[in-house]
């Protein structure tokens, strides 16, 4: 027998699909007044969405304004101006059989998709994905984080003010609400999170084999080469890794570098961490907390295991772990077994970049990798010796920014990617349709039977492919 909320997200679901099927989302108009009323949403109400973010997660308004707020906007903006050359059919090259027929792919919207969104970026991890959708014609049902209560609270409060809930639905809960939108069939399923519960959601997702997006949890490696600026270098480094105290799936996870400049980085390191933040990191109004006793305590516990050479005190009454550093960190470590997501930084010291890569390979491709060098051939090699889902060379974390490039892993760190029309195209079925004319049958018939060898022949001539010059 089902409880009231697995009946609840039932009839929601099933609410949604005979919104679909009515056919409402597949007009541009609609599209494009939905996408409207999100930026307008946003931009009414800045400042309550900058204040649940503070109350939820300790975030500066200055991070939540420019990663969350101004990020969502930009991107409905880009989506605006070009959504609708997106939506219009794509004409394919055709062969010699077919110069006569009109070939060319449809985009269609899948139908109900169910977006998941963790904690660290409740309001970019929601409707970043939610944008793609909308564009591509789907219903969504919205699944904001529990662990930043006021932010759904919100999200919840203000959806119903500005978009169509006949099509667009905010589920509020916890696990149990969780495990109960997992039951039912979803048209596609997009999770950002960690790897251990994306495992989950793509088990529940293959009882009804719904195809998944996944931004999954990772280590994300920095390589620094010795003929770099030290200082811009760690001043790059510690903005990505610090940013809502490292509480993000592409902040740099560790730093590989040659044994000769470990302690001048480090040094540098230091001295970028003081400039950012001052001498008393727990004083200053930039430097934010750790989001939830969870994610506190498991941080805690590894610097039990493992004290950082610089920095890395805790303070249990503002839930605090100042940024810390460690120098000789190797494979093994406890801040080397798993992805950190917190503001400890370990630099692993190497002979050379084919040790560095070694290393990068021998765990799993992570979301990003990050590469400070001026030498192309060496940054060659990294592009083609190493995976990940993207690569930063000479900064960190402003690569997920750019609405042209897609955004999304590999292997472990996820599948599938998004922003700007790669999450048009990730949401959208690509149809190809070939559509002919009834005249011509005399030309058709060489493929009927009786099949002969003369029929054949002139039927290879015609299908033949040819090699081009050169190949």
């Amino acid at each position: 027998m089902m409880n009231n909320t697995n009946m609840a997200a039932t009839e929601q679901v099933f609410n949604l699909r005979r919104s679909f099927q009515s056919g409402i989302t597949k007009h541009i108009d609609w599209r494009h007044k939905q996408l409207k009323a999100m930026l307008l949403m946003f931009e009414e109400n800045r400042i309550l969405f900058v204040e649940a973010l503070k109350n939820d997660l300790y975030k500066d308004p200055f991070e939540s304004l420019l990663m969350e707020i101004d990020f969502i906007c930009n991107e409905i903006i880009y989506t605006l101006n070009n959504f609708e050359s997106w939506v219009s059919p794509v004409k394919v090259s055709k062969d010699f059989p077919n110069l006569a027929d009109d070939c060319f792919i449809k985009k269609e919207p899948f139908g109900v998709i169910l977006v998941i969104a963790p904690w660290n970026y409740p309001i970019q991890l929601l409707f970043s994905p939610l944008i793609g959708i909308l564009a591509a014609g789907n219903c969504a049902m919205l699944k904001p984080s529990e662990f930043a209560p006021q932010t759904s609270q919100l999200i919840e409060t203000l959806i119903p003010r500005y978009m169509d809930t006949e099509c667009i639905c905010v589920y509020p809960g916890g696990t149990e609400e969780l495990t109960d939108l997992l039951d039912q069939r979803f048209d596609h399923i997009f999770f950002a999170g960690s790897s251990s519960f994306g495992r989950a959601v793509m088990a529940a997702a293959s009882k009804f084999l719904t195809p998944v997006t996944l931004q999954l949890s990772s280590k994300c490696p920095v390589y620094v080469d010795e003929n770099c600026n030290l200082e811009v270098v760690a001043q790059r480094i510690i903005w990505g890794k610090l940013i809502n105290v490292g509480q993000n799936c592409v902040a740099p996870d560790y730093v590989i570098c040659n044994f000769e400049i470990q302690d001048l980085l480090f040094e540098r390191m230091q001295m970028a961490i003081q400039k950012f933040y001052g001498n008393e990191i727990n004083g200053s109004e930039f430097y934010g907390k750790i989001a939830n006793e969870q994610q506190y305590q498991r941080l805690k516990n590894l610097l039990m295991r493992q004290q950082p050479t610089y920095g890395g005190r805790v303070d249990d009454t503002q839930q605090l772990i100042t940024p810390g550093l460690i120098i000789n960190a190797k494979p093994g470590d406890p801040f080397m077994e798993e992805e950190i997501f917190g503001p400890i930084l370990p630099i692993v010291p190497v002979r050379s970049a084919d040790e560095a890569i070694d290393l990068i390979n021998s765990y799993e491709k992570p979301l990003a990798l990050y590469l400070f060098s001026k030498d192309k051939r060496l940054i060659q090699q990294f592009l083609t010796e190493t995976s990940s889902g993207g690569v930063c060379i000479n900064d960190t974390v402003v690569h997920t920014a750019l609405n042209t490039l897609p955004f999304g892993g590999v292997g472990h760190s996820g599948m599938g990617y998004y922003h700007g029309k790669f999450s048009f195209d990730n949401f959208s079925h690509h149809k190809s349709v070939m559509w002919k004319s009834m005249a011509l049958e005399s030309v058709n018939s060489i493929r009927y039977p009786p099949y002969n060898e003369r029929n054949y022949r002139r039927l290879q001539w015609v299908l033949r492919k040819s090699l081009k010059r050169g190949h």
